[in-house]
């Protein structure tokens, strides 16, 4: 177009970013020294975290972590889709209750909750069935009925699902409404609409923060050593507290939960590509790519 100046691109060359060269040095600088206080530092203790790290007591402790995150997160899961189902309904009561529960998980420690739980034999002393205001059924022992491994349950599920809710409530508002509308000018029945349109697009906003909140709920078992389960950080506590081998234990535990929640990374990049067909632009980054610091290529996010 005439008028503009010729522009001559003979000599172009990359621009230069001496900022970042700065920050690399500085970073290889702290990884250097990070690598030198593992190994120099006698203070970790190396042999005592490799007699540990696979000794039988650890591994029920960590039997113990899986089988609480698989079980609370049922809960959750189970709870957030009544509740979010709650909150989207035109009932007026449904949706209070429903919003009352979320505030009030959402709004409180889950720690405090689960002590709560633990200790519910002071409010409660006997557990009863029946009708309500009416006679009683069965009744039982609350100190009999609450375990803790049924306290922790209660704590990280309850409160979970809460989470959950606000997760799948997200998702399904994330549907365009017309596209509902227009099954149902199709003569689709609600129950079909919600199974082959609105669900199949809501699970791509669904599924990365939940597999995010089993991550989270690996890590929250933890909690559960203050009312004396045996999990793996109650584990590790009751062996140092014998042989006072702090550190060397805790490495121990910090290992076994960066090899569980590096394996839920990679299962969730999956089911998240899985679901993200179609919508390449969102594609998840794979656990490779992440670790590598690989940036996505232009046409991974344009085509």
């Amino acid at each position: 177009m005439s008028g503009l100046p010729d522009v001559d691109v003979a000599g172009a060359s990359r621009t230069r970013h001496p900022l970042r060269w700065v920050a690399s040095i500085i970073l290889l600088v702290l990884a250097a020294q990070l690598v030198s206080l593992l190994v120099t530092n006698p203070n970790f203790q190396w042999d005592v975290v490799f007699r540990y790290v696979n000794a039988q007591v650890i591994g029920q402790g960590i039997f113990t972590t899986l089988l609480l995150t698989v079980i609370a997160m049922f809960v959750g899961v189970v709870l957030g889709v009544l509740l979010a189902i709650g909150r989207l309904s035109e009932n007026p009561v449904a949706r209070a209750a429903c919003g009352l529960y979320v505030w009030f998980f959402r709004g409180t420690p889950v720690l405090v909750q689960l002590v709560l739980w633990y200790n519910l034999s002071y409010l409660l002393p006997k557990i009863s069935l029946g009708i309500p205001f009416g006679p009683e059924f069965i009744s039982a022992d609350t100190n009999l009925v609450i375990t803790p491994l049924l306290a922790a349950i209660l704590g990280l599920g309850l409160n979970e699902g809460a989470y959950m809710a606000e997760i799948i409530r997200g998702g399904l508002m994330s549907v365009d409404p017309g596209q509902t509308e227009a099954a149902s000018a199709l003569g689709m029945s609600n129950a079909r609409t919600f199974r082959r349109i609105v669900l199949p697009q809501a699970m791509r906003f669904i599924i990365p923060p939940t597999g995010s909140q089993v991550i989270s709920m690996l890590k929250a078992t933890s909690l559960v050593s203050v009312i004396a389960l045996a999990d793996l950080l109650y584990t590790v506590q009751s062996i140092y507290n014998r042989t006072f081998q702090t550190i060397p234990l805790l490495i121990v535990a910090c290992v076994w939960y960066l090899v569980i929640t590096s394996i839920l990374y990679v299962g969730q990049s999956f089911i998240e590509r899985h679901y993200a067909r179609g919508a390449t632009r969102h594609a998840p980054q794979s656990f490779w790519a992440f670790l590598t610091f690989r940036r996505r290529r232009p046409s991974e996010v344009t085509s």
